[in-house]
């Protein structure tokens, strides 16, 4: 979330290429939506603003804190029941595609389920769109960890 103000640039929205934008769910789900709200509030009657600049240079940082927060979480529960999922799989074979390649690791995704993890042994010469064979070697669901190696 960012708070601007007349004197700074104004970032905008780069997807509608608009300069002006602000954005608000209704029901309020979120509480920026409710900030957003209650400011509209007041510019519509011409009432004061209840907030300082400062206070919502603070909310924003606050708001955008817990949001990265909730989604690390909800990241995590899904991985976690992705590899619940395959738990009882360890040493079954499926199709898999690599989907990512970099200096942290090979990722694969399988089609059936459709679940991604990672690739530990084997990944020499595979590239990002290979399709190949790999078996599910090992799960943790507490950390959301699934880890298959190449079949050859």
């Amino acid at each position: 979330y960012v708070v601007e103000s007349p004197e700074e640039a104004v970032p905008g929205h780069f997807g509608l290429a608009v300069k002006d934008y602000t954005h608000s769910t209704a029901p309020n789900r979120r509480f920026p939506d409710l900030i957003t709200q209650r400011i509209l509030k007041t510019a519509l009657t011409g009432s004061p603003i209840s907030y300082s600049r400062e206070e919502l240079v603070e909310l924003a940082r606050h708001c955008t804190k817990k949001e990265d927060d909730a989604n690390k979480v909800e990241r995590l529960v899904a991985k976690s029941a992705a590899a619940m999922l395959l738990t009882s799989r360890i040493g079954d074979q499926f199709d898999a595609i690599c989907t990512g390649a970099a200096d942290k690791g090979t990722w694969v995704r399988i089609f059936h389920p459709p679940i991604e993890g990672r690739l530990l042994s084997g990944y020499e010469g595979v590239d990002v769109g290979s399709r190949l064979k790999v078996q599910l070697i090992h799960t943790d669901i507490e950390k959301g960890f699934i880890d298959f190696k190449k079949v050859h």
